[in-house]
């Protein structure tokens, strides 16, 4: 056994004092949630076998699609922008469970929030990162994608949102390493099983602790730094979507020059990213036993939040359809007729309303408390139907030009490729594929956090398992 750094009994040479002992309360969660670390075996080799080839069988597509150009998609004059699009506007959506888990409930002194903000922050970075390039793939001359960098014009909210995504990127970046910190230092002090992969992975952590030993100056620094960057975070995240949603809204297009999008589109992206940590959340819970961490009451506490972001959507949908509809406007109405009527979109329009915002607002209301299962099943319908809400926000409107395409003889419609379909199958493989490794390298439970709540809070506002409080050494009221 190779062992890590070791502990001076005496301060070192800079001075820097040694770290305190690890209490029996950290040994004990390090050792518990430190077994998610383990090499993949069976299932989740062939998890990850599975995932890798509908990336492969994607990056075919894409490569048949730069060869051949925009003529394998079903995009054609009337539909640019096709499920790329939405792809691009539902991650980014889902990116934003980071900023309300992690940010803003550290902001308000959300105590439970402790174990949850690990897999928050992650969704947060990874959905960018998948959600990001998706309007590369969705472009014919991706070659020429320095030029909007290079004369883009501050007037144009395509180069807001090159902007303004890269700014979320590079903040969620840094805003997931420095809470990752104490973490990187308690897994490089567990020293290595002596193979050459854990040798690796003890420098690597050892790297990227960047000397933190867990002293009262660093833990101030720390959580002012966090502190920070929580409260900067936030406006740059809600302004992402409002960026997105401009992009559609200052588009003289009938459904989308509306000026509700900016909060539409943000409430719509909280809701989503909310039913995405929770399905993150069952998912681990499952997976790797950790009930004790991520107990019932976290799932309550985000069915509440869940539900209201519900009903937040459902009456910024019907205020917009609703205004539409009743303004009568010819264009409009070919629109809301459309969306509500005989077409294929109807189907789909219909079904999102009830199985996408009310079944699952009927779900969070019941009264069930021994049970996760109404949650997660309704955070899976939430995902599924802001999918395809995205999907009917921009289809519909690009087949609904102000001059009826039927006076020029012509019939616009757009149906998904065989090609738009594996690229998208791939993008959300690439998700859980980050995610998976993720899970590998760093602990989905932020331990340092989980600790500091249970030893200084108890376990009841932390929200875990009341068994932790025992090894806490003492009861908190």
């Amino acid at each position: 056994m190779v062992n890590g750094p070791s502990v001076p009994s005496a301060s070192s040479a800079d001075g820097t004092p040694p770290p305190a002992p690890e209490s029996a309360l950290a040994r004990h969660i390090t050792t518990e949630i430190g077994t998610t670390l383990a090499l993949p075996r069976g299932g989740e080799r062939l998890w990850i076998l599975f995932l890798l080839l509908v990336i492969t069988a994607g990056a075919a597509a894409y490569i048949m699609q730069l060869i051949y150009g925009l003529s394998v998609t079903g995009m054609r004059d009337y539909v640019s922008w096709g499920v790329y699009m939405t792809n691009f506007v539902f991650f980014i959506g889902v990116s934003h469970a980071g900023t309300l888990i992690s940010a803003i409930l550290r902001v308000t002194n959300a105590e439970w929030r402790r174990p949850i903000t690990r897999m928050a922050e992650g969704i947060t970075v990874f959905a960018l990162l998948v959600g990001a390039p998706m309007v590369i793939v969705d472009m014919g001359r991706p070659d020429r994608l320095q030029h909007v960098i290079l004369y883009g014009r501050l007037n144009s909210p395509i180069l807001w949102d090159v902007l303004s995504v890269t700014t979320y990127i590079t903040g969620s970046f840094l805003y997931l390493y420095v809470a990752s910190i104490p973490d990187f230092a308690i897994l490089a002090r567990q020293g290595s099983t002596g193979n050459t992969f854990s040798v690796l992975r003890l420098r690597i952590y050892n790297f990227f602790s960047l000397g933190y030993r867990g002293t009262p100056q660093q833990k101030h620094h720390l959580e002012r730094a966090l502190g920070t960057m929580a409260v900067v975070i936030i406006p740059v995240a809600v302004s992402v979507h409002t960026v997105v949603s401009w992009v559609f809204g200052m588009t003289l297009r009938p459904g989308w020059h509306s000026t509700i999008f900016g909060p539409y589109f943000v409430i719509g992206a909280i809701f989503s990213g909310t039913a995405g940590i929770v399905l993150a959340m069952a998912v681990f819970r499952r997976v790797y036993g950790l009930e004790k961490y991520l107990t019932n009451r976290h799932f309550r506490y985000l069915g509440t939040l869940l539900l209201v972001f519900n009903i937040l959507y459902i009456y910024f949908t019907l205020s917009e359809y609703l205004t539409t509809w009743y303004g009568g406007e010819s264009v409009d109405m070919r629109l809301v007729d459309m969306l509500m009527g005989a077409s294929h979109f109807g189907p789909l329009f219909w079904g999102t309303i009830v199985f996408g915002l009310f079944v699952p607002a009927i779900l969070l209301v019941l009264p069930i408390k021994k049970t996760i299962a109404p949650i997660v099943i309704a955070a899976i319908l939430v995902n599924i139907g802001m999918w395809v809400k995205r999907y009917l926000i921009i289809i519909p409107t690009m087949l609904t030009p102000f001059i009826d395409p039927k006076a020029a003889g012509a019939t616009p419609s757009y149906i998904p490729t065989f090609v738009e379909w594996m690229i998208t199958a791939a993008a959300f493989a690439f998700f859980l594929l980050l995610f998976t490794m993720f899970a590998k390298f760093l602990p989905i439970i932020s331990i340092w956090e989980t600790v500091e709540g249970v030893e200084t809070l108890g376990a009841e506002r932390t929200g875990v398992s009341p068994e932790l409080q025992k090894l806490a050494g003492k009861e908190i009221q």
